[in-house]
């Protein structure tokens, strides 16, 4: 019974914390674009990686 009068005010303090961390992270604009994030991974615009030469090559 004694666990409770220390797991009841560390479990308020961790609500507190998620609580503030949403409200934070709302107020940032963490929220604001849902949607881009997950289309970024469509979009291929890399460019091609230069061809690997070992040092005993001759430039080109």
């Amino acid at each position: 019974m004694n666990i409770l009068l220390a797991l009841i005010p560390i479990s308020l303090a961790l609500l507190g914390l998620a609580i503030w961390a949403f409200v934070w992270a709302v107020r940032k604009g963490q929220y604001d674009d849902l949607d881009t994030p997950a289309l970024d991974i469509l979009v291929d615009d890399d460019k091609p990686l230069p061809e690997m030469r070992r040092s005993r090559d001759v430039p080109r």
